[in-house]
């Protein structure tokens, strides 16, 4: 019986730190002037792109005036252009 106890537990512990991994996937809004996007991945942008990243769930105020832009991969917007790095 103590070792169905101590299966039983092992897999309640198990299915915890696998549920935490899940919890920890990161994702965030990225600014660079007045363009946002949404980044799937917490990326370290260059220096010098000021690009400014936010947490997801991020809105602009009332007064202030954000334009999205979505793309796929590792990069930032600089003005109309995608740059990838």
């Amino acid at each position: 019986m103590r070792s169905l106890n101590n299966t039983i537990l092992g897999a309640a512990v198990a299915a915890c730190s696998l549920a935490g991994s899940f919890s920890s996937a990161s994702a965030a809004v990225a600014c660079n002037g007045n363009v946002c996007w949404h980044s799937h991945e917490n990326y370290l942008y260059p220096p010098g792109t000021h690009v400014i990243v936010h947490p997801d769930d991020w809105q602009w105020g009332p007064d202030e005036r954000f334009v999205w832009r979505e793309h796929d991969g590792q990069g930032y917007w600089r003005g109309d252009d995608w740059v990838e790095f």
